[in-house]
């Protein structure tokens, strides 16, 4: 095995160093005792206890994971829709527009997307508030799904599908009990990445939320700007445990599946 250069080791040292020491340091002042974060006043675990109690955070954080569940879902069933008609449609009146549309998203400034989604739901009379920041999430987080699903569908074998409607299925049913279920993993892939844009999302948020409907992203920094207090140390703490434990757990059933897989194909090869 190649043995790393000191030049690499320091880099890679300083790299890691530069991305997790602050959230060290966040984690650990989280169970501070003094109100100031900056002074450690010795161990406490007091300031989840007043998280639990805050009724704003915890309202902010349910509308948050209400609007990331509803847009990622929605998100994930246009956005499969739209990559089938990109990879399955051929070439049809449009399809350069339609593309077009579909990925512009991804290169638009977040502050046009938000600024123009106000702007069209104040010409629309709608009211903002959930809605109106489900409706805008999906829109920018449809073309996300669009490209995990489209990749997957370039290297789709397609005899699969011809196979299930020789033997006599239809269109609808090839689809559901052939080509979804291969395409399932780049679907859910699409809907955990759409479900994390909206939980990270702030600036199109702030352009289409309204009094009654705050998410977390925004109400944290709200509360920054007058100041870290330490609820929000324990609550980013809290965040950081669940995401921590998400891919934990994705990486522990990633790797029960390859083995699993490995083992399949060993027992193959003996038979």
């Amino acid at each position: 095995m190649r043995r790393m250069s000191w030049f690499n080791t320091v880099s890679l040292t300083l790299g890691f160093a530069f991305l997790y020491v602050p959230m060290l340091i966040l984690v650990i002042y989280s169970f501070n005792e003094s109100k100031l974060v900056t002074v450690w006043a010795g161990f406490s675990t007091k300031w989840y206890g007043e998280l639990i109690q805050n009724e704003a955070f915890l309202n902010a954080a349910w509308v948050t994971i209400k609007v990331a569940v509803i847009s990622s879902t929605i998100a994930t069933v246009l956005g499969t829709m739209a990559a089938y008609v990109l990879v399955r449609g051929g070439r049809f009146m449009g399809r350069t527009l339609f593309s077009g549309m579909i990925y512009a998203p991804l290169v638009m400034p977040e502050v046009i997307t938000g600024l123009s989604l106000l702007l069209l739901f104040i010409g629309l009379g709608l009211d903002r508030g959930v809605m109106t920041i489900v409706l805008a999430h999906t829109t920018f987080s449809m073309c996300y799904v669009s490209v995990v699903v489209s990749s997957r569908l370039v290297t789709f074998d397609r005899s699969l599908e011809e196979a299930a409607l020789d033997l006599g299925c239809s269109p609808s049913e090839a689809f559901r009990l052939v080509t979804l279920p291969i395409i399932a993993p780049a679907v859910i892939s699409g809907w955990l990445l759409a479900f994390t844009l909206s939980l990270d999302d702030l600036v199109i948020a702030s352009f289409t939320s309204g009094p009654a409907a705050t998410t977390l992203p925004i109400k944290i920094y709200s509360a920054v700007r007058l100041g870290v207090s330490p609820e929000i140390n324990a609550l980013s703490t809290i965040m950081i445990a669940i995401v921590t434990v998400g891919v934990i757990t994705a990486s522990l059933v990633n790797k029960r599946q390859m083995v699993r897989q490995k083992r399949d194909e060993q027992a193959a090869e003996r038979s």
